[in-house]
């Protein structure tokens, strides 16, 4: 029979399918008191009873991430905040900027409350020059080499590039504060790999001492190279030297043996999980790529877009509960993301508009290439005025009174009252020039 469609009058009601349903259901009252939670439930999924330090979590996305995170972190240097800062969790493009802050501000990191001097000639200068650089066309063009199929060279010269142009520090040579940890995924158990200046490691592979002569450029090039572009790196340590992981079956040397690191960003892209149970105050800048809403564009669209779908699912539960334990004061802290409409902190507070922070600043690629200095200058801009706009809503009491004025970095990119600049400076940003990229 050919379809009736109801009349208006008897077209049912729109449900809110959200609300509860009285009828059904099992209410508290219901159920008996939980037993106490095993010791195995209690260190794996539990925080700690006493929280203590401040984290600044550093997260991935390239150099778009690494620019972003440049702006938030001259910001947080100015209002006294950096200074207060004990732990820096890092990953991917997060990673880049710091192993930079690292080199250039580690000898010399500002006490509680006080402020790093010329961070824009010591710090911000030669972090731009260093994002004007193609880093990603020659180690993938020698990855590419038919005898280099299914080997490292191509994150051996990631490494190299890193270590040339951007750090020569080993990870032994880290200030002892802040606490920097680099994060990259074990491959073997799919879980979070550091790299710290006394111990490398995952929870299930164990941990060894830090080889004294593996650099910060080692640990960075594991963080960052991102599938199906780079393999993995090969860690290279024997079963006996890493002790105390929770994999203890009979296939646990095997893997050991075999173990590679991949880009962090495929476990945990924000760089919580080595703070999340630990640390009252946990500050959260995310640079890494937003989802969009995309009709059907057939099966070589849907393969990549299954992908997407799952990490968006992982990193969603991860922002979700790390906004519910800031509402829920489990800790303190704020988070700031590329995509993020300054008018959510402060409807006066200074920013991009939404439409250009969401549909072209977040829509900048997340690659190594060169970027132009629209791009460099608009994404350090707007983690410059993120941050500013968190901290004050949230954790105001962290900043310098009186807080200090606002002075945006590159004022040029910058006007309220006409963005054309703006616009006209990130047309292309979006495209991945493939296969050589931008230089």
């Amino acid at each position: 029979m050919p379809r009736r469609d109801l009349p208006p009058a008897a077209t049912p009601p729109a449900q809110d399918v959200t609300a509860p349903r009285p009828e059904v259901g099992i209410t508290e009252g219901d159920l008996e008191e939980p037993p106490e939670p095993s010791a195995h439930a209690r260190s794996t999924f539990l925080p700690r009873e006493h929280r203590r330090g401040l984290a600044l979590c550093l997260s991935g996305g390239g150099y778009r991430a690494a620019l972003f995170h440049l702006g938030a972190v001259r910001r947080l240097n100015e209002l006294g905040v950096l200074g207060q800062v004990d732990t820096i969790t890092s990953v991917s493009g997060g990673s880049i900027l710091a192993a930079h802050l690292a080199t250039t501000m580690g000898a010399e990191w500002p006490a509680r409350r006080g402020v790093f001097a010329d961070f824009e000639a010591r710090v911000a200068q030669p972090f731009h020059a260093f994002c004007q650089r193609n880093i990603r066309t020659l180690p993938l063009a020698i990855g590419l080499l038919p005898w280099n199929w299914g080997g490292h060279a191509a994150v051996g010269v990631l490494e190299r590039e890193y270590f040339v142009h951007l750090t020569r520090t080993r990870l032994v040579d880290l200030p002892e504060r802040p606490h920097f940890v680099f994060c990259a995924t074990d491959m073997a158990y799919g879980v979070n790999w550091t790299f710290t200046r006394g111990l490398v490691g995952s929870y299930m592979a164990g941990y060894a001492p830090t080889p004294g002569d593996w650099t910060v450029a080692h640990a960075v090039a594991a963080s960052s190279c991102f599938p199906p572009f780079f393999n993995p790196q090969l860690v290279g340590l024997s079963p006996d030297q890493l002790a105390l992981g929770d994999d203890r079956s009979p296939e646990r040397d095997q893997r050991v043996r075999g173990l590679r690191l991949s880009d962090g960003g495929l476990y945990d892209n924000m760089g919580l999980e080595p703070v999340w149970k630990s640390h009252a105050v946990v500050l959260v800048s995310e640079g890494g790529s937003t989802f969009d809403a995309g009709a059907d564009r057939g099966l070589l669209w849907r393969l990549n877009r299954y992908v997407e779908v799952q990490g968006r699912g992982g990193a969603t539960v991860r922002k979700r509960w790390l906004i519910s334990s800031f509402v829920n004061r489990v800790m303190r802290g704020t988070y700031w993301g590329i995509g993020t409409d300054v008018v959510d902190y402060d409807p006066e507070a200074a920013g991009y508009p939404r439409e250009i922070a969401k549909n072209q600043i977040a829509e900048i690629r997340t690659d190594m290439d060169a970027f132009t200095d629209a791009e460099r200058f608009i994404l350090e801009n707007h983690g410059y005025l993120l941050a500013e706009a968190a901290i004050r809503r949230y954790v105001r009491e962290l900043a310098l009174d009186p807080v200090p004025p606002l002075t945006v970095p590159h004022p040029a990119f910058f006007h309220p009252n006409d963005m054309q600049r703006v616009t006209d400076g990130l047309k292309e940003s979006a495209d991945r020039k493939l296969p050589f990229g931008r230089s």
